[in-house]
């Protein structure tokens, strides 16, 4: 089930970022867009939150992006990874997962499933990692082609220097 709401790859096209980004910037430029990401995952997609903070006995742990899929009626737990797939991957989404299941989910609320968008992925290995696993996920690519120069970053202003300097008009 959670290879068949998931492309393969996801495009991320409407985003501009700059060469070298990491994990943060990804997932803000994503954010910045959302609107055009949730068109992206495609029909029934409902955002419920970023750096969603699951309270663990004393310890706290975050999901990257914590979303309700109205079709379905489940919550899609989504990790946003800039490097290659691992199957260490899957193990903290099915943490993920089966601490969204327990502390979330309600009777009415179908099982959990996680999606790892990463970089890149070895298909075999992916695909032995999602059969090691009892929890339903989806581990699918991304392809990014604007990517700007990492020389052009320290040039460019933020979004914050363009609203002041639209509010200052």
């Amino acid at each position: 089930m959670a290879q068949e709401i998931t492309k393969d790859p996801y495009n991320f096209d409407f985003i501009s970022i700059r060469e070298d980004y990491d994990e943060k910037s990804l997932k803000d430029a994503l954010m910045d867009n959302i609107t055009k990401f949730l068109l992206e995952l495609g029909k029934g997609f409902a955002f419920v939150g970023r750096e969603y903070k699951l309270p663990i006995d004393g310890t706290e742990e975050f999901i990257d992006l914590l979303f309700y899929h109205l079709h379905l009626h489940c919550y899609v737990v989504v990790e946003v990874k800039v490097v290659p797939f691992t199957s260490r991957d899957i193990g903290q989404v099915g943490t993920y997962v089966n601490i969204v299941d327990d502390l979330i989910r309600t009777d009415i609320d179908a099982k959990t499933i996680g999606l790892i968008i990463c970089k890149s992925k070895n298909n075999v290995l992916a695909k032995y990692a999602v059969n090691s696993s009892k929890e339903p996920i989806g581990i699918s690519s991304y392809e990014l082609s604007r990517l700007l120069p990492a020389e052009y970053k320290d040039s460019l202003p933020t979004i914050e220097e363009i609203e002041q300097e639209l509010g200052e008009s």
